[in-house]
């Protein structure tokens, strides 16, 4: 908010086009040179003077009520009144933001393959998602998750040959999963020397899209299972979807893709399969149908962006997926606007990096997986030790360490740059100090527990805060803890504009380091009545804040740990 009228008086000031001159603020590095700082580097060449010059002539006109400019070097320091602008960023700490443009965005997230496990390596996608899909709800959006099962495809062709093989129906149906990632890790062991395997397996995948009753029979059971399998892990994690569909709800849906493909003249054959040239993007031909006539990834997503767009009403179409799929949705994408679908330009794919664990990279081809349901067991395990040896009487014990455990999980993912590489330390994310988020929770804890001491032993005379505001002599740990407070929409519309949670993480490690250094300078639970009424209202709003942060991630919140 105040930021914004910085800027709005320096576009005036500069002759610009309203909404330049914001963006280009920053925050000095020490909070004792002001408040916010305008760099003059970018305006020397076009104003023809030295960036030192152009700040100190910036500063002699620049008047904002209430601001004071000052030059100091090739930057122009801005500082507030602190009396004038606190009842301002304390109203601005409160807003509910509202950012957002109200349109429908569908985010595709998650998208675990039938009869494999929940592994580690699932987390990224599912987390990223969810929390994208909670902000832009938080800015008043619409959107729609949606959670793209891959349960079609030759990988099925290959679990049901590898079952007819070597499976046994009392070890499968004693640990369906298990079983199945065993199964399936003996077939991709086997079949560099039996090159049959192969053969047999895209003829029972030829089998599934005939509709052939025993391939469905065994379908459906890999099905049920794994998704009871996923709904209990999304349940321990906090996720939900709108919709759940997986590739095979598409499959009539593809024919008048391909259709539609020949028809504009875009198919074209190469060594027996049927491809889009993407010659001219500098992309290698889209693959649509293979060579023994079967659809493929592309074709479904096709089908899938279609209906996203046509059904559920997408204006945006997200799709949260590894880096490592990159080509691939370029080329979907490309195949979209060739089909003269304008709105591709409105599909964005979301990539992540790679998570290892402990420095291993995962592969359920290997049987290389860590299993999700072990790693969040041990989380909340080490939370409940952790616990056990800071306050063993907390109520409640059990739940708590749940919401800590996974919590460290969820933060240990979000607080990283999602294109980044991640080496997973559950012991470090399990840890109360550090950029952790039982170090947010905990820091929320401890602001609630503040809130029930001052509930409980309140002042007879206590003044309105209007009144304390008045009086109060704002320290600097005060005054940065109020300013940063106000910048919970800033931070969203940030991290919606890169589609990055990662920001909501570090503003939450932001606010928690900045209440702790307020609450070690500054004792809330003071005799002076407007000192007891502002350092109480910035202990409310910094658990408000912190509360919200971790909701927007996914992360609970206990007031009590």
């Amino acid at each position: 908010m105040v930021l914004s009228q910085i800027g709005a008086a320096l576009d005036t000031l500069l002759e610009w086009e309203q909404g330049t001159a914001e963006p280009m603020l920053e925050l000095p590095p020490d909070p004792g040179l002001g408040d916010a700082a305008f760099p003059c580097f970018s305006l020397a060449k076009t104003l023809r003077k030295a960036p030192q010059q152009i700040a100190a002539e910036l500063a002699r006109r620049f008047a904002l009520e209430g601001v004071e400019a000052e030059a100091a070097g090739p930057y122009l320091n801005f500082r507030l009144n602190r009396a004038a602008y606190a009842a301002a960023l304390l109203r601005e700490a409160e807003k509910q933001p509202r950012c957002g443009t109200g349109e429908t965005v569908v985010i595709d997230m998650s998208s675990p393959n039938i009869a494999k496990p929940f592994g580690v390596g699932h987390l990224r996608s599912t987390v990223i998602g969810a929390a994208l899909y909670r902000m832009y709800a938080e800015a008043g959006d619409r959107p729609i998750s949606v959670n793209h099962i891959g349960d079609w495809g030759t990988q099925f062709g290959k679990q049901i040959t590898a079952y007819k093989r070597w499976g046994s129906e009392k070890k499968l149906n004693a640990a369906p999963i298990r079983e199945s990632l065993d199964l399936y890790v003996k077939f991709h062991d086997e079949a560099p020397d039996d090159p049959s395997l192969e053969t047999e397996a895209r003829e029972w995948f030829r089998k599934l899209e005939d509709g052939d009753e025993e391939a469905l029979r065994l379908w459906r059971y890999f099905v049920d299972v794994s998704l009871a399998e996923f709904d209990r892990m999304y349940e321990r994690l906090g996720v939900s979807f709108d919709k759940v569909l997986g590739e095979s709800f598409y499959n009539d849906k593809m024919g008048k893709v391909v259709d539609e493909l020949r028809e504009r003249g875009l198919l074209e054959e190469s060594d027996g399969a049927q491809v889009v040239r993407l010659d001219d993007q500098d992309m290698p031909p889209c693959l649509i149908l293979k060579s023994d006539g079967t659809t493929i990834y592309p074709t479904r997503d096709l089908a899938t962006a279609v209906y996203r767009h046509d059904q559920l009403g997408a204006q945006k179409l997200l799709y949260v997926v590894g880096a490592e799929q990159t080509l691939h949705f370029r080329q979907v994408f490309a195949v979209l606007r060739k089909m003269e679908r304008k709105w591709a330009d409105d599909c964005k794919h979301i990539p992540f990096g790679l998570m290892k664990f402990e420095g291993k990279k995962m592969s359920t081809r290997r049987g290389k997986v860590v299993f999700l349901e072990e790693v969040l067991d041990e989380a909340a395990a080490r939370a409940s030790a952790i616990i056990e040896q800071k306050n063993p009487q907390l109520q409640d014990r059990k739940a708590v360490a749940e919401a800590i455990g996974i919590g460290a999980i969820i933060f240990g993912d979000l607080k990283n740059n999602r294109i980044g590489e991640i080496d997973f330390s559950l012991e470090e994310a399990v840890q109360f100090e550090g950029e952790t988020g039982p170090y947010v929770q905990y820091t929320h804890a401890r602001a609630c527990s503040v809130l029930r001491k001052v509930s409980a032993d309140s002042l007879t005379d206590a003044p309105t805060l209007p009144e304390a505001l008045a009086k109060y002599s704002w320290d600097e740990a005060s005054w940065e803890l109020l300013k940063r407070l106000g910048d919970h929409e800033e931070e969203l519309r940030r991290g919606l504009r890169r589609h990055e949670p990662s920001v909501l993480a570090r503003y939450a490690l932001d606010l928690a380091k900045l209440f702790n250094r307020f609450y070690h300078h500054n004792k809330v639970l003071t005799d002076i009545g407007h000192e007891r009424t502002v350092r109480a209202e910035l202990t409310r709003l910094a658990a408000l804040r912190l509360r919200r942060s971790l909701d927007l991630l996914g992360i609970r919140s206990p007031e009590e740990i």
